[in-house]
């Protein structure tokens, strides 16, 4: 079923179709109230752009991980000392081969070195020759092959046969098993019946008997009744 709808007259109006009626022009703005309005229409962007300057230069100048630190060395610290010692070594069968006495003994597990304050050296060869040594410090490797000694050293013994033979020198390094004495610094060797050699060097074999003196070289030979000087060879300057 319909039903009837009904709407009010509306009168009929006229609706102009001709140009739009221009505006009034618009008043002259000062400079000052011009840039205001620039700098707020461009503000956010300067904004942005500052903030993302300010993003850059942290990301640059923030400082990386930290690098691993090397790893400190291990210093060689003695792993016993002993005070006032006394040190003997003997061979298979009995006999004593080395006597170590000082006033301090430092041992260093890592190098197996042994130091020694104020030594006094005892050692006997295969053949019973004595060999005495003392100073004020002294450096010895692991298997007592080798003893350096450092300061008013001093090595008395015996040469090839059986004359006294004394060194004198701030450093001596001997050598056990090869039976040699060696110094880079000033020596001076006294031999049988008062002979007398100063040197800035020496090394001597007692297996072949031969003193060599090195760098300038001073002596004074005195005919010795019973024993034979090694034969000594130099290069005196």
């Amino acid at each position: 079923m319909a039903l009837p709808l009904s709407l009010p007259d509306l009168d009929d109006a006229a609706l102009p179709l001709g140009p739009l009626p221009s505006l009034p022009p618009r008043a002259p703005q000062a400079w000052h109230q011009r840039a205001r309005e620039v700098a707020g229409s461009y503000l956010p962007l300067l904004l942005l752009f500052l903030l993302a300057l300010g993003t850059w230069w942290l990301v640059k100048n923030t400082p990386g991980p930290p690098a691993s630190a090397p790893a400190p060395q291990e210093r060689d610290e003695p792993d016993y000392t002993m005070e006032a010692f006394v040190v003997e070594r003997f061979d298979k069968l009995g006999r004593l081969k080395l006597k170590l006495q000082g006033r301090q003994l430092r041992h260093f597990s890592g190098s197996g070195i042994i130091e020694v304050d104020q030594p006094r050296l005892r050692a006997v060869a295969e053949n019973g020759r004595v060999t005495l040594a003392l100073a004020r410090r002294a450096v010895v490797n692991g298997d007592g092959s080798e003893v350096q000694l450092i300061g008013d050293a001093q090595v008395d013994s015996t040469g090839p046969r059986g004359e006294p033979l004394h060194f004198r020198g701030e450093f001596l390094h001997a050598f056990r098993n090869t039976e040699r004495l060696r110094s880079h610094l000033p020596v001076t060797v006294t031999t049988s019946g008062g002979s007398e050699f100063h040197a800035a060097g020496m090394d001597y074999d007692h297996l072949s008997g031969l003193l060599q003196l090195h760098g300038k070289i001073r002596g004074r030979m005195l005919p010795s009744a019973g024993a034979r000087v090694p034969a000594a060879a130099g290069d005196p300057r």
